[in-house]
């Protein structure tokens, strides 16, 4: 019997993708999608996808109260950071306990909850019903460092730049075209969210640099990486596949990834690999499309998880060819 699938919060850009990944998954449905702009509108109106397995499925606005007696196995909250709390709340109070997958960074620093980057973090996964989905730029970073972890010598700096989908809908400078157009925006250049968050997952410091440019989706980070030893890069890459090989969404490749590339891809390119003449720094690049990898398709690869269906459920893996 199919699992159903709640979203609060389902008029974003991840909501969106995360409606048609369920529309094409085979054993999730979707019990209710709540938007109070879209509330009563027709969801296949909007996602013509979802209208194969529910064409009348209308987006709700219910209370938080209300979102227990709604009876989803699954409910994932795609809400802004700070919004969160509220609604878990309500299912603490009414004794509720579907598997909640908040992708906000509201629980990635609270113990109590799983932090779902499957890649690195699957093997502490027992069951747990409370997941925090985590974030985009922390995904592409963390999976280009993780490798070299034990071989690292002081922080590890990271240039980021990631389509304005990443700024959400509400509107900012962040995402707004034509203040983008031509352009190349930095912000929140130290202590960034995501900088705070990988930096306690790696348990390593990480000082990252975020901008922001004109395209829409897909994300790409430079890391610069100091190391303890020389590697030569035959042997630096080759570390990278003993890592990476077995995992179907990432994919190491020889030569640094374009962010162009990875637009509506659900996989992590990890690349470049460029070594200084002592062999002790070396600087990768990391690519993800932040609505998939970095949101909608990790949050699909949690559920799979946590209802015991294989990952790539529902997910068109990328195939990994060996460089």
């Amino acid at each position: 019997m199919a699992k159903t699938i709640g979203i609060v919060g389902a008029r974003g850009h991840v909501g969106a993708d995360l409606v048609r990944l369920i529309a094409a998954h085979p054993q999730f449905e979707l019990a209710f999608v709540s938007s109070r702009e879209l509330a009563g509108q027709t969801l296949a109106d909007h996602i013509p996808e979802y209208a194969a397995k529910n064409p009348e499925l209308r987006y709700s606005a219910p209370s938080h109260e209300e979102l227990p007696g709604l009876g989803a196995d699954a409910v994932v909250l795609a809400l802004p950071n700070g919004k969160a709390a509220d609604c878990v709340a309500a299912f603490d109070a009414a004794g509720a306990d579907p598997v909640i997958i908040d992708l906000s960074a509201d629980y990635r620093f609270d113990d109590h909850w799983y932090y779902g980057l499957p890649e690195l973090t699957r093997a502490g996964f027992h069951g747990q019903r409370r997941i925090s989905n985590p974030g985009c730029y922390a995904s592409a970073m963390q999976l280009a460092i993780a490798p070299l972890l034990n071989v690292l010598e002081g922080p590890v700096q990271c240039f980021g730049v990631s389509g304005y989908s990443g700024a959400g809908t509400t509107p900012s400078d962040k995402n707004d075209p034509e203040k983008l157009r031509d352009n190349l925006m930095p912000y929140a250049l130290t202590g960034h969210l995501h900088e705070r968050e990988v930096t306690r997952h790696l348990g390593h410091p990480v000082e990252f640099m975020p901008h922001v440019a004109p395209h829409f989706r897909g994300l790409t980070v430079t890391s610069n990486l100091h190391l303890s030893r020389r590697f030569e890069r035959e042997e630096l890459v080759e570390h990278y596949h003993r890592h990476y090989d077995g995992e179907p969404l990432v994919n190491v490749t020889d030569a640094a990834p374009w962010v162009s590339d990875i637009a509506g891809k659900h996989h992590v390119d990890v690349g470049g690999f460029a070594l200084s003449e002592d062999g002790r720094r070396v600087v990768v690049v990391s690519t993800l499309d932040n609505l998939l990898k970095g949101a909608a398709t990790q949050a699909l690869q949690n559920l799979n998880l946590a209802f015991g269906h294989d990952e790539r459920t529902g997910i068109d893996a990328h195939p990994r060819p060996r460089p």
